[in-house]
């Protein structure tokens, strides 16, 4: 844009000039079903993730190792509907779903690289950085949808793939509820968003560990879920299987989120915020030489 010039690009409905600090587009806003969608899958997620902690103490462990088909439908189904409320109300146009089609397929190409080597996973700042510059609802559909389609990539297929699309949407969807999505810009963000991937990506990991401890052997191991035993000495089991199973593998995975967005997140986040804007997904299409025609015949 040359000084002195205004395209109407540069102006507002009522004429006046945007200002430079305007809010950035984002391709998914949550509506009101979006929200009640999203807080229905989140709240069977927190019961099938934290169900070893808010069943009662005289619960029989197998009498539900038969429910994994049924609660892999039925989160399926309810993430499904998630995305479906997301597109219908934000009204996602074709440059929305190319964004995501994209974005979830870089995603899923960037996870097999580092899959099975110290937790070294580099999808994950990627995640970081599109929900912090598309919004949290872009990024919980990006989250899910990525997660879902690098499960086709690698055979991950499974009962556990449901619980990795939940914790990938809420991973990408922390991104953007972070503050200051349109002014706190440079080396600040980039700080608060290398946090922000180190404490989420140890948060996902513990996340995930819900799902495989309650298989442990309680005979076998000390630190395997009981079914007898109380809450504190649970929380106490739980852990410590963290620490033993899972702790260096979330630590290779926060510390190459934390590296991959010092390094490279400034032109990511730019190149981002550039292809939103010339997107500008919610931008509604005018007629200005009709409007112009209008104004002249009167």
């Amino acid at each position: 844009m040359t000084a002195g010039r205004t395209t109407p690009h540069d102006r507002d409905t009522t004429g006046s000039r945007i200002t430079r600090h305007d809010p950035q587009a984002r391709a998914v806003r949550l509506g009101p079903r979006s929200v009640a969608a999203l807080l229905l899958v989140s709240a069977v997620g927190v019961a099938g993730f934290g169900w070893p902690f808010l069943a009662p103490p005289d619960a029989s462990l197998n009498a539900h190792t038969q429910d994994a088909p049924w609660l892999f439908a039925g989160v399926l189904v309810l993430m499904v509907a998630v995305v479906a409320a997301t597109i219908s109300e934000s009204g996602l146009g074709p440059k929305a779903v190319a964004m995501l089609g994209v974005l979830a397929a870089a995603g899923a190409a960037l996870r097999p690289i580092g899959a099975g080597t110290a937790g070294l996973e580099p999808m994950f700042f990627l995640m970081v950085l599109s929900g912090r510059v598309l919004g949290p609802g872009f990024g919980f559909v990006l989250g899910s949808v990525t997660m879902f389609a690098s499960a086709l990539l690698t055979g991950g297929v499974g009962p556990w793939l449901p619980f990795q699309m939940l914790a990938m949407g809420w991973f990408t969807m922390g991104a953007g509820l972070l503050p200051g999505p349109d002014r706190l810009r440079g080396r600040a963000e980039l700080l608060m968003l290398a946090a922000y991937g180190f404490l989420a990506a140890f948060a996902y990991g513990t996340v995930m560990n819900l799902a495989g401890w309650t298989f442990m052997n309680t005979l076998a191991s000390n630190i395997a879920f009981d079914p007898d035993a109380s809450l504190p000495t649970n929380l106490a089991r739980f852990l410590s299987y963290c620490l033993a199973t899972s702790l260096g593998w979330d630590g290779g995975r926060a510390a190459m989120t934390v590296l991959l967005t010092l390094t490279l997140g400034t032109p990511l986040l730019k190149a981002l915020r550039r292809a939103t804007r010339r997107a500008a997904f919610e931008t509604p299409v005018t007629f200005e030489g009709r409007e112009r025609e209008g104004k002249t015949s009167r």
